[in-house]
């Protein structure tokens, strides 16, 4: 049964952000300037339509923890959610260098949450030096989601490597879950 409510979740918000990911996809966002905290501020508010201040609130938290980040993502991604849950990504892994490389995402979860979301994503990375170092698992809490000035954000980690995706966007979810993420450089409809 609750497999069925969330296809239809899902189904639903397919119809939803399909015309969003059309113009998101037209207007491609400006280079990353370089890697400081300023430019990420700056970047991040630009990209997710958050403010500058609330932008700068959670990457100083962020920065303090692990300093200046090897690499980040900027994507959008869809979630649904009745006690099994399932989240799908896609966007762009930007290098200080300036290499980008197409990055995709998906994972399962579980818990006691329930919802549906549409959110932009932008995502510091650290501890990678080339994209294939990201291809695997990432396992997370998404009820230890802590928000600021309207930005989401947690961390997920495997090994040394450490992200920390920034959310922002429409719909409702709501509860606690544990899950994983698997990231790729193709798009995928397994979860696992």
């Amino acid at each position: 049964m609750a497999g069925r409510h969330v296809a239809i979740l899902y189904v639903c918000l397919l119809t939803i952000l399909s015309p969003l990911s059309a113009a998101a996809q037209q207007e491609r966002p400006r280079a990353i300037e370089d890697f400081s905290e300023n430019s990420l501020i700056i970047a991040s508010a630009k990209y997710l339509g958050a403010t500058a201040e609330s932008m700068a609130e959670v990457i100083d938290r962020i920065f303090s923890r692990y300093g200046k980040p090897s690499a980040v993502i900027r994507g959008e991604e869809i979630s649904v959610s009745v006690m099994l849950g399932a989240r799908y990504g896609r966007g762009m892994l930007l290098f200080p260098d300036g290499r980008e490389f197409p990055i995709y995402w998906r994972g399962p979860s579980a818990g006691v949450d329930m919802g549906a979301a549409g959110n932009k994503s932008f995502t510091l990375v650290y501890n990678i030096d080339e994209p294939q170092d990201l291809y695997r698992r990432f396992a997370g809490v998404d009820g230890s989601l802590v928000a600021l000035g309207g930005v989401g954000f947690n961390y997920l980690q495997r090994g040394n490597t450490i992200l920390a995706p920034m959310r922002v966007g429409v719909g409702y979810q709501i509860g606690v879950s544990l899950g994983y993420l698997k990231f790729a450089d193709a798009p995928g409809w397994m979860l696992f």
